[in-house]
């Protein structure tokens, strides 16, 4: 006799715009054994964390918050620096000692691990810092606990966001067996969906959206995101100096774990004496408030920096 489907439906959260429709979509069909996860990545902004906090009371659920342990690693690569035939110049083998220590943010120490930040040819974030400690902490106890027969994993990614992700199918198996349905499943409810539909599904459930997407923002969930777009970098220098001064310390940490002596947030493609001074967080911003071409700073966006930003400034048209 064919034994029942028992599904658990996983729904990833991370305080974006996205995740959060996939959420309310879910609740909407009020679906069982819901589990609404979090992965801490310690790259967020304040406003974001806050933000969770207001779902987790508004719409009455717990999100579990899951996040990756990168002690062990670290420890690995340190013995490896203090190994007699290490090949680190004995100049920067004392440095990367001193720093080599886990901080408890795993954005931080996977940067310390990697001796480098990632990158958009590089993403290895998203694996480490999402998709591990996901799978990890919960969908492989779920599997493994035998209580349900079918894992569904709710990914609010949307088609016209990359050309990577409009090749997508709503619906994958990860693993498991097609005919009957058993295994780990993921489902892409939003794939088709626009921007527009996902603060119209915001407004249909009388939600707010995270705040930071009326500050300029069209990324919230990392800050900054390695792919934030040239004016996204110069607004949050604008509004939140802190976090760009945030980077400027992590990157001069991470430089100390770095076998090449330098570890810039942006890579600096194609030059050969990298630096901080030349090609850190600072230059960046200032490349960030020129014109097109990065040859002339644009007076507008110079004369914004010492201006109060406005209250709302969206990309999404919010703030009609």
């Amino acid at each position: 006799m064919k034994r029942p489907i028992v599904t658990a439906n996983v729904i990833s959260m991370s305080g974006g715009k996205d995740s959060t429709a996939t959420a309310l979509l879910a609740l909407e069909r009020r679906v069982d054994n819901a589990r609404f996860v979090f992965a801490d990545t310690g790259h967020e902004h304040p406003e974001t964390l806050a933000y969770l906090d207001y779902l987790r009371d508004t719409l009455s659920i717990d999100i579990e918050v899951v996040r990756y342990d990168f002690s062990e690693k670290i420890a690995k690569k340190r013995a490896r620096i203090l190994d007699p035939d290490s090949d680190w110049p004995d100049h920067l083998r004392e440095r990367a000692l001193e720093v080599l220590h886990p901080s408890g943010n795993p954005m931080l120490d996977l940067c310390l691990w990697k001796g480098r930040f990632p990158s958009t040819m590089a993403r290895f974030c998203t694996q480490w810092l999402k998709s591990t400690p996901i799978d990890e902490q919960i969908t492989q106890p779920i599997l493994a606990s035998k209580d349900f027969s079918r894992l569904v994993s709710w990914q609010g990614v949307r088609a016209d966001e990359s050309p990577a992700r409009a090749k997508l199918e709503p619906w994958a198996m990860e693993m498991g067996d097609a005919e009957t349905g058993e295994g780990l499943w993921v489902y892409r409810p939003i794939l088709e969906w626009s921007a527009d539909d996902v603060f119209a599904m915001h407004r249909r459930h009388g939600i707010k959206w995270n705040p930071l997407y009326e500050q300029g923002m069209g990324r919230v969930g990392c800050m900054p995101c390695i792919n934030a777009r040239k004016g996204e970098i110069r607004e949050i220098a604008r509004r939140f100096p802190e976090e760009m001064e945030r980077i400027a310390e992590w990157e001069r940490i991470v430089s100390d774990a770095a076998k090449r002596g330098c570890a810039t947030f942006w890579p600096a493609r194609g030059e050969t004496d990298v630096n901080l001074e030349k090609h850190g967080i600072h230059n960046i911003i200032a490349w960030s408030r020129t014109s097109r071409g990065g040859q002339q700073y644009d007076l507008e966006a110079m004369a914004e920096v010492d201006d109060e930003a406005p209250s709302c400034q969206s990309i999404y048209g919010l703030c009609e």
